[in-house]
């Protein structure tokens, strides 16, 4: 990958809120800078201002917090219940609240796997090798 050198224009305060954040992270201010820009700018385009803002705050996050959100799934009890509302909704026409039920727990689906997305491109740009599988088991 080809790295472009560019110089941004940072007030005194702000530059010291990203030593202080580079230290916490053990990174350089230049790292969580280009891991802020990245995070703002994904590829897809499609995500809504206000959560490419939210993203762009893990940058921050030190590496043990990446692994840990990496790690994220839903409780059991979430799961099984989706389970259960998808196979009783292949036998039959689920109720309102029933409906309203599945979407929520869907898009707290979606959420949780985009959380998990963003900590391993995180990850990766940080030098980890987030292949194996089983490096996301959940942590119990």
């Amino acid at each position: 990958m080809t790295i472009y050198p560019i110089t941004v224009n940072l007030s005194e305060p702000s530059y010291r809120r990203m030593q202080r954040a580079a230290a916490r992270t053990q990174r350089s201010v230049e790292e969580l800078l280009g891991d802020a820009v990245a995070a703002l700018t994904p590829e897809s385009g499609a995500l809504p201002i206000d959560l490419q803002t939210a993203l762009a705050r893990w940058a921050y996050l030190n590496d043990a917090a990446l692994w840990q959100a990496a790690r994220t799934t839903l409780q059991l009890e979430q799961q099984q219940r989706l389970e259960a509302l998808h196979d009783k909704q292949q036998r039959t026409k689920l109720t309102p609240a029933e409906q309203v039920e599945e979407q929520s727990l869907l898009k707290l689906y979606r959420e949780t796997q985009l959380v998990r997305a963003q900590a391993v491109v995180l990850l990766q740009q940080r030098g980890y090798d987030a292949s194996a599988s089983e490096q996301f088991a959940p942590v119990i």
